[in-house]
């Protein structure tokens, strides 16, 4: 549909409740192809599936989220304190700066766009410590790709292609294919590690499947869960974001508004909702500016409470 001066360009919203899908709306392909089996981007929705998959790695007992993160670069300086937990909740203490807008101080855009466009998590990994491990919390896209090379090194591969391969194997066969997710699409840096921080593309019903997954714990084909407590840390707050006042727990948010709620987000306006006690997930796919973002978040506000409504 065309943008609006109140809500920019919307392509989809989806609302899924037991597995069954109860609001689908697909805009007419105003400025991008629109339409149940088209796929858009995650952004930082991919966010919250790193930390699904590194869930899957810790309940295979291959990853201890206390251990210090296994970074190279960090063997014999005080980053060595830094651990995957601290990681996950955005309190490493590296130097970052989020910014969108300004690429002239912008971490972000360098790494995905500039100077760390083919080795986003060696860009990352680079940066200097500002503050103590476990001390700070400052949102980074740097640190999740960071987390995403760990995984690449754990699932193994020689050169940047097997590298490549072997967690696009392993992304699929873990995550993508358990949850019915055929139409989504994971992209990778020139080095072969999962750009995790932003880049998954899938249709919005997809997204809603990924978002059955922290409502149930496991994919319900037979596969290993999460891990005990999994879904339950990600949706504590351990900061509260001074510019929105939503909560930060592990690579996903949480908003006052919606107790009890994950929220994965993306920067353009998108948004997957998770309710699990009430097995009910909103999706919403589109491009919104910054300055209006809030309509967009009111109305999926509105939108969850009139299905809850309608439930009770």
């Amino acid at each position: 549909m065309p943008p609006t001066a109140t809500h920019g360009e919307t392509y989809a919203v989806v609302a899924w409740r037991a597995g069954r899908e109860v609001v689908a709306f697909h805009g007419s392909g105003y400025a991008s192809p629109c339409g149940p089996g088209v796929t858009h981007i995650s952004w930082s929705m991919a966010k919250s599936m790193t930390h699904a998959l590194v869930g899957f790695l810790v309940a295979d007992g291959r990853l201890d989220i206390d251990a210090p993160a296994d970074v190279p670069e960090w063997a014999d300086d005080t980053r060595s304190r830094i651990t995957l937990r601290h990681l996950l909740e955005m309190r490493s203490g590296l130097e970052w700066v989020e910014d969108y807008v300004d690429g002239e101080k912008s971490h972000v855009i360098d790494m995905l766009f500039g100077a760390g466009k083919d080795d986003h998590a060696a860009y990352a990994a680079a940066l200097a410590l500002s503050h103590e491990p476990g001390t700070h919390w400052a949102y980074s896209s740097g640190t999740t790709n960071i987390i995403c090379r760990i995984l690449g090194d754990l699932v193994g591969g020689d050169g940047s292609e097997q590298r490549h391969q072997r967690m696009q194997a392993f992304i699929d066969e873990r995550l993508f294919s358990p949850l019915g997710m055929s139409s989504a699409t994971a992209k990778f840096d020139t080095v072969g590690n999962f750009v995790g921080s932003s880049y998954v593309y899938a249709t919005a019903a997809d997204f809603a499947r990924f978002g059955r997954l922290y409502v149930r714990g496991h994919p319900g084909t037979g596969e290993e869960s999460l891990p005990k407590g999994w879904v339950e840390a990600a949706r504590t707050p351990i900061a509260t974001d001074p510019e929105t006042g939503n909560g930060y727990g592990h690579h996903w948010w949480t908003w006052p508004q919606l107790p009890g709620a994950l929220v994965a987000t993306g920067y353009e306006g998108q948004y997957t909702i998770v309710i699990p006690e009430e097995d009910l997930v909103v999706v919403r796919l589109g491009k919104t500016p910054a300055e209006i973002r809030t309509n967009v978040v009111d109305d999926l506000i509105a939108l969850v409470d009139e299905l809850r409504r309608q439930n009770g």
